[in-house]
């Protein structure tokens, strides 16, 4: 077992959305002390003493610090990351809220690249609200990319009862698609599935299912060749390195006759693809996570729910499960990284 608790680097999104209150809700639960040490990047005051909260909560008590060197494990630990005061309306986003998401999420991302942090998990932000002229990403995903130096990652949506759908393509228009779809970026998003499913779910000989772009994956060229170009092909050296790699699947009777449960992962071509599906099988407790960065980073798989945001009605449950994997990848791979005799 790892020598200590991992800390987990908690960003808090945009404040006039849900991700206070779900940060909140989680926290309440004691038992989550015993698996991580919970580390907030925003002033306590300003995220719950300002934002409403369920009035029959429990009053949680937090640790503030200047500094993350400081973290006391067991303890609820919140790192100062503004000192301004703001004027907060649940479901109202603002150019205030957009600072603050930003402030918190680079906060929180300089500390884990420092050390200081074991893993991150980031409440969800609204991507237009958080735009500036010193920010300018799409979303997370794109960001810590950039920020942690990785030539590549993965968005790769997990669920705890085994479903986990990964994408190629991200946040980009769909009309982009085709022209994004190329060999070697293929080639490299099933690299990165592979090793994830082998170091961060321990998983030694991963079956990976690749679905097609194109109506009946094209069938056979007749309604699109992008699966014959470029799909196919890369599928089968894959194969031929032996690796379990299989497909083009047309997406429709994939997912309609749940033929994903015979496989460890399935790799959709552009984002709606697989989210969609994801999200109606898994939406209360799927976990969004970055493969392929030299951190670990999960966060919810919901939006920012504004139209949820101060009515203590918003679940935390995939809150929850992200802070779960988050600790649980960090200890795959801290055991992976074991020389074989100690483990």
């Amino acid at each position: 077992m790892p020598p200590s608790l991992p800390r987990l680097g908690f960003s808090v999104g945009d404040l006039a959305g849900i991700g206070p209150e779900v940060i909140y809700k989680t926290l309440l639960d004691e038992r989550l002390l015993k698996i991580c040490t919970p580390v907030i990047y925003g002033t306590a005051t300003a995220l719950f003493d300002d934002f409403p909260v369920d009035p029959d909560a429990e009053h949680l008590t937090f640790r503030q610090l200047r500094d993350a060197a400081d973290i006391a494990p067991g303890r609820l630990n919140a790192v100062t990351c503004w000192e301004e005061d703001f004027v907060l309306a649940p479901g109202k986003p603002s150019p205030a809220t957009g600072q603050a998401a930003r402030e918190s999420l680079l906060a929180a991302s300089r500390d884990l690249k420092a050390g200081k942090l074991d893993a991150l998990v980031t409440a969800p932000i609204s991507k237009d609200n958080t735009q500036s002229d010193e920010f300018r990403y799409p979303g997370h995903t794109e960001f810590l990319t950039t920020f942690f130096g990785a030539p590549e990652s993965l968005m790769f949506l997990v669920d705890e009862g085994g479903l986990r759908i990964a994408t190629v393509t991200g946040h980009i228009p769909l009309k982009d698609v085709p022209g994004r779809l190329t060999s070697e970026l293929l080639r490299t998003k099933i690299t990165l599935l592979l090793k994830s499913l082998t170091q961060d779910f321990g998983i030694l000989k991963p079956r990976i299912a690749v679905l097609g772009l194109n109506p009946h994956a094209g069938e056979n060229g007749l309604l699109g060749s992008e699966e014959g170009d470029i799909v196919t092909p890369v599928i089968q050296q894959f194969a031929q390195e032996g690796h379990l790699v299989f497909g083009p699947f047309p997406a429709d009777g994939y997912f309609g006759t749940q033929q994903f449960r015979q496989f460890d992962a399935t790799l959709a071509l552009y984002h709606d693809q697989g989210l969609i599906p994801f999200k109606l099988m898994a939406f209360e407790r799927g976990v969004n996570f970055t493969a392929g960065l030299p951190v670990v980073r999960t966060s919810p798989d919901h939006g920012t729910a504004y139209s949820l945001a101060g009515q203590f009605k918003a679940s935390e449950a995939s809150f929850r499960a992200a802070v779960y994997l988050a600790c649980e990848v960090w200890r795959q791979r801290w055991e992976d990284a074991q020389p074989r005799s100690a483990r």
